[in-house]
């Protein structure tokens, strides 16, 4: 966990499908409310895709020297039982826990990348309307799904370093 940090140089070689199995197992172990696992994740590993979709991008090469890039999307809804109702039908009702539950997998995703010797950085989509119309439109998707953070991972190209962001002064017991 202290070795993880953000990286946004690759060499350009290609990730197996093994070391991506493993990513995509430890993002879906991650804590989710009610089980209900609302991430879905869009592998792109072909380079001419990710060229296509990433190529104008101020940052592009950071996607397109990436081995892989991972968009981890979450669904807005969810089929469940009215509370103190079991024997109701269930209803679709809004997911209002998706954002917490794909952010705790794209931090697992993050965590396995490092642990595998690779490099990843979290780069935002959501809330940014323009950049989820973008991703919305070039992977299709359907409605109720969002993209919520954009993924390239890849083998290191440089020397990043993490950052000690320890500081006992954002500690509070009792009280803030």
């Amino acid at each position: 966990i202290m070795n993880r940090k953000s990286v946004r140089n690759f060499t350009g070689e290609s990730i197996t499908q093994e070391q991506l199995e493993t990513i995509l197992k430890a993002a879906m172990a991650a804590p989710t409310a009610m089980n209900f696992q609302p991430w879905e994740f869009v592998v792109l590993t072909d380079h001419l895709r990710i060229e296509q979709i990433f190529g104008q991008d101020r940052q592009g090469s950071m996607f397109t020297n990436a081995g892989a890039v991972v968009v981890v999307c979450g669904k807005t809804s969810m089929m469940r039982k009215p509370f103190g109702q079991p024997d109701a039908e269930p209803q679709e009702v809004p997911n209002e826990f998706w954002f917490e539950d794909c952010s705790a997998a794209t931090e697992n995703l993050l965590l396995a990348v490092e642990a595998q010797g690779l490099g990843a950085v979290w780069t935002a989509c959501y809330p940014i309307e323009p950049r989820m119309n973008m991703m919305k439109d070039a992977l299709d998707l359907p409605e109720g799904v969002l993209p919520l953070a954009i993924v390239p991972i890849g083998h290191p190209a440089g020397e990043d370093q993490p950052k000690d962001k320890w500081n006992p002064e954002k500690i509070h017991y009792n009280q803030i």
